[in-house]
């Protein structure tokens, strides 16, 4: 699974992404608005309809529940269900109801039976019991499509393992019908003494008459029925309008979907059927087996039997998509569906064709085949992730899969091929091996993040991905989340429901991705591949844990003739939180290894931290030697040192710390890259530049030191440098961009970025995709200059700007390039009249190719205008206007807009029951809109706000609001300790 900020990754912060200002929406009187708005008032109309349609159904749902309990009962062969399931085994949801239905309450006696024993029931602790284990589900499922209900039948085969009369397993916003116990071979009935639903931990508890027998098998037999969720999560509906007629996508979500033991461990095997009306498809995670059609329009498809795995990866869809497919030289057939729009287009194609590729990548790059006979990819038009790795069944949002060639530029192109890569990696990393719980996720998704970059190396070798973009996108960007008090280590224990939620963040991707980007540096790749291999063919169909990842991976060592405890030095990296920082003190003999202040708080923070070093001076730089640097404050004599020569340490970045020298060695290295830049490597230029702007926020350096160091980037021809300076400048620039002496900064940043931009100038037109491979470091250099111009106000930048949106408007033909399309709009949207606002808005609304649609949107939010801004907000909720998943982003990109950022802040507290009700359960989505909308925040005033909203509002979330505060407490106190000396040396600076 993915949730990835795609303006992050791909340095938008310009104008679509993190420089983005914000948007709002003023009526106006034209016809075009008048159409418009008509389509707004259909759209209401209908949701009225609908909503007195699903208010009916609900009245009548029993009757329909009773409908689906007697045919199943009458071993009807019509059902079916299924469950793709989200990671969060006993999530606690207080405010969701559950159906009506036969379900009791807890029974007292049963209460007082477990308070005479002085011990909690067993429904009532976050692991289920260890009593049963299921081996085979048999699942049934019927879709009701026209008023989105379901009902369905599943019959598990359980093994039990210790003798009780409990069966407790998860199920959450289902009706329970009926519900058999039998013995499996015998097949003697065990009465059922009693069933409910304990809604605090998503389970179901079933009370026997008698006890179940160890050793013997048994089949739990449950009806039930539900609704097709209207909502991000669950087995819920994502729809389209096409030519007039809606289609309907529904995929799934675990226990929302049918009863079932949902936690990772309990791995088994699967049969589903799903029956449907014919007018609609069904897929799951294994191919139609037979399909059985019946006179009255309805169709049951079976499905072949899965091989062992979690529930969380099994997965369904009813819809009324088209496809394409290729197959790859083992046969395995990939297929991707769409609305049928889209497949004609050739949206999928590039999709399509990756992914056959990949696959054939992964088989060589792991030695294990993919293990089952197809794997189709699903682009729907709502969902609450990026992507979720299905076994055989990956579901993709539209943005981050479907492409057009002819309107996509370079950086959507790269972000929808990394998501593709890392759900792919996932069919092996999570699918095939699996966490044993949820404290180790990372064990799947920073192996899925790392090879992000190691795929897409594969795909286009010359854009060194892991050896370069991975530095700006993963390892800067996780050193700032992890520099934080509220930060923990990547793996945690889980101890409540709600710390399931807490371990899907940032930290299990990214800084697991660059702890194993480091081990796999240290340990050369090679022998850390062959490693792998070893760990997947163990382990495949089956869990794993960290220590047999380390157990692995020290016996490929010791095949070459190394014998290195792997658990003992990565244990001190994943069960630690926070990252080291590396000071040289004494640099003309001596490096002085020593821990930040958070190590001083608590003494048992101790890493084993391999520093590579080198020493250069003008002309060249040595060859790397390593350190070991285990204590708290270490001497180590460097001979080579003479008052000429530098220091450089962490080489190429493959070490998750950060190094700090002593202003001395800092004056030297920035004189080395204003003489001869090339002399130290691209990775440690890009690295420099990060460290020092952070080390300075956090004021460890004086804050003159990194912008001296980035007075050389008007000789930098490379990119990635320039986008670690980019990324380092935007947190400072909002520090600044609402002080009266912002101007100051402002200038400084353009002088710098002045002599590039002359030298770049601007792209052709549409750049040909042919090209892409060859062009890719220069082009996204290009764009990266031009976004800070434009940003920072480069008079000719903000005049090209207007002049390609003038000329869209009055030739209704867009010729701005490709690959700033999204700075040119949110350029104009900035700078021109609200015009030019009304024109963006219409094409938003009329466009149909999905990487379009998103820069448009976020360019609305680029206004000055603030009534455009309020009224975009309230826009945002509509979701006739703006998809769930984008509201966020709008909300995001309005707080980052200076002209927005306070209106974008009162109306997340004024909707926050709104906000929270609707992405509360979807892992990233809150924590990324809290953060989004707080990261910014930088006065005492605005502090106190977010404490005091935060004491009004307790429930959820709490981990995302303590990283809030957090971060807003060192915003205020870099305001009051170091901006008057920021700009003081600012203006002895211009001066000269």
């Amino acid at each position: 699974m993915i949730e990835e900020d795609a303006a992050l990754r791909n340095g938008s912060r310009g104008l679509s992404g993190q420089w983005a200002d914000a948007v709002g929406v003023r009526p106006r009187t034209t016809e075009r608005h008048i159409t418009v708005h008509k389509r707004l008032v259909l759209g209401f109309a209908i949701s009225i309809l609908a909503l007195l349609v699903v208010t009916m159904i609900a009245v009548l749902l029993s009757v329909r529940f009773e409908e689906c309990s007697t045919a199943a009962a009458a071993d009807s062969p019509a059902w079916a269900s299924g469950n793709g399931s989200l990671p969060g085994a006993a999530r606690l949801n207080h405010d969701a109801g559950e159906p009506p239905g036969r379900q009791e309450e807890a029974p007292v006696e049963e209460e007082e039976e477990w308070q005479r024993r002085r011990q909690p029931p067993p429904w009532t602790q976050l692991r289920l019991p260890r009593h049963l284990r299921p081996l085979h589900y048999n699942l049934m499922l019927s879709a009701f499509m026209e008023n989105f209900t379901f009902c369905g039948e599943v019959n598990v085969q359980v093994e039990c393992l210790n003798a009780s009369r409990y069966i407790v397993l998860h199920a959450h916003r289902v009706h329970i019908e009926a519900v058999q116990v039998a013995e499996d071979k015998l097949s003697g009935a065990v009465r059922v003494s009693s069933f409910f639903l304990y809604p605090q931990n998503q389970v179901f508890v079933v009370v026997l008459n008698r006890s179940l027998e160890a050793q013997r098998s048994y089949n739990l037999k449950i009806i039930y029925s539900a609704l097709i969720e209207n909502e991000l999560l669950g087995f819920f509906r994502s729809s389209y309008v096409l030519h007039g007629e809606r289609g309907t996508f529904s995929p799934t979500h675990a226990r929302k979907a049918f009863p079932c033991f949902d936690e990772p461990i309990y791995k088994a095997t699967f049969k589903i059927s799903i029956k449907h009306q014919a007018t609609y498809l069904s897929l799951s995670n294994m191919p139609v087996e037979t399909s059985v059609f019946e006179e009255d329009g309805w169709v049951t498809d079976h499905f072949s039997q899965t091989p062992l795995m979690s529930t969380y990866y099994l997965a369904w869809a009813v819809c009324n998509f088209t496809y394409r497919e290729t197959t790859t030289k083992n046969g395995v057939v990939v297929r991707l569906y769409a609305r049928p729009d889209a497949i004609r287009r050739g949206s999928g194609d590039y999709a399509l064709n990756i992914t056959r590729r990949l696959i054939e990548f992964y088989e060589d790059y792991f030695k294990v085949p993919y293990s089952l006979p197809k794997l189709d990819l699903l682009a729907v038009p709502k969902h609450p992730y990026a992507a979720m790795e299905n076994w055989g069944l990956s579901v993709f949002v539209e943005q981050r899969i479907l492409l057009d060639p002819s309107i996509s530029s370079i950086s959507y192109l790269l972000d929808v091929t990394m998501v593709i890569v890392h759900e792919l990696c996932h069919q092996w990393f999570g699918d095939l091996v699996t966490p044993v719980w949820w404290e180790d996720v990372w064990l799947k998704e920073g192996f899925a993040h790392y090879f992000e970059f190691v795929g897409t190396d594969y795909l286009y070798p010359g854009w060194n991905m892991e050896k370069q973009r991975f530095l700006t996108d993963v390892l800067h960007e996780v050193m700032l989340l992890d520099g934080l008090a509220s930060s923990h280590p990547v793996s945690q224990e889980v101890q409540r429901a709600t710390d399931i939620d807490r371990v899907f963040d940032w930290i299990a991707y990214k800084k697991g991705a660059a702890l194993i980007r480091m081990l796999a540096n240290f340990m050369g790749h090679s022998v850390f591949q062959m490693g792998l291999q070893d760990y997947l063919t163990i382990h495949k169909y089956g869990n794993a844990a960290r220590n047999d990842l380390w157990n692995t991976l020290s016996e490929a060592l010791k095949k070459i003739g190394k014998f290195v405890n792997i658990q003992e030095v990565m244990d001190q990296w994943t069960l630690q939180g926070q990252y080291r920082s590396i000071s040289q003190e004494h640099f003309i003999y001596d490096i002085d290894a020593k821990t930040t202040d958070s190590d001083l708080r608590n003494n048992s923070y101790l890493w084993q931290i391999p520093l590579t070093i080198a020493v250069g001076n003008t002309s060249h730089i040595s060859s790397e030697a390593i350190i070991w640097v285990s204590n708290k404050s270490e001497h180590h004599r460097i001979a080579a040192l003479d008052e000429t020569s530098w220091l450089l340490g962490n080489i190429n970045q493959t070490g998750y710390f950060r190094v700090n020298y002593d202003v001395r060695n800092w004056r030297l290295l920035t004189d080395q890259l204003m003489r001869n830049h090339e002399v130290i490597s691209i990775s440690n230029r890009a690295g420099l530049i990060d460290d020092a702007f952070n080390l300075a926020r956090a004021g460890y350096l004086p804050q003159n030191i990194p912008l001296e160091i980035i007075r050389y980037l008007s000789e930098e021809k490379d990119f990635l440098p320039w986008h670690a300076a980019s990324r380092a400048l935007y947190p400072l620039d909002k520090l600044l961009d609402r002080t009266e002496n912002y101007n100051i900064f402002n200038e400084y940043i353009l002088k710098q970025v002045a002599t590039m931009y002359l030298k770049l100038g601007w792209p052709m037109n549409n750049l040909n995709r042919s090209l892409v491979q060859a062009a890719y470091q220069h082009e996204e250099l290009r764009r990266e200059v031009i976004m800070l111009a434009c940003s920072f106000g480069n008079k000719h930048c903000h005049q090209q700007a207007a002049t390609l949106i003038s000329d869209w408007i009055s030739s209704n033909r867009n010729r701005i390039p490709l690959n700033v399309r999204d700075v040119v709009y949110c350029t104009g949207v900035s700078l021109m009249d609200e015009d030019v606002w009304e024109f963006i808005w219409m094409k938003f609304h009329s466009t149909t190719a999905v990487s379009e649609k998103k820069i448009l949107l976020e360019a609305l939010t680029c206004s000055d205008d603030r009534n455009l801004l309020n009224r975009l907000l309230n826009l945002s909720l509509n979701s006739e206007v703006v998809l769930d998943q984008d509201a966020i982003d709008v909300i995001i990109h309005v707080a980052r807009n200076p002209h927005g950022r306070d209106l974008a802040w009162k109306f997340f507290r004024e909707k926050w029951k709104i906000l929270n009700a609707r992405y509360g359960e979807a892992l990233f989505m809150n924590s990324k809109l809290i953060s989004g909308v707080t990261e910014f925040l930088n006065t005492e005033e605005e502090l106190n706000e977010l404490k005091n909203f935060i004491k009004s509002y307790k429930e959820g979330s709490a981990s995302s609001f303590s990283r809030a505060v957090e971060t807003v407490e060192a915003n205020v106190r870099w305001q009051m300790l170091y901006k008057e000396e920021l700009f003081q040396w600012l203006r002895k600076s211009l001066k000269h």
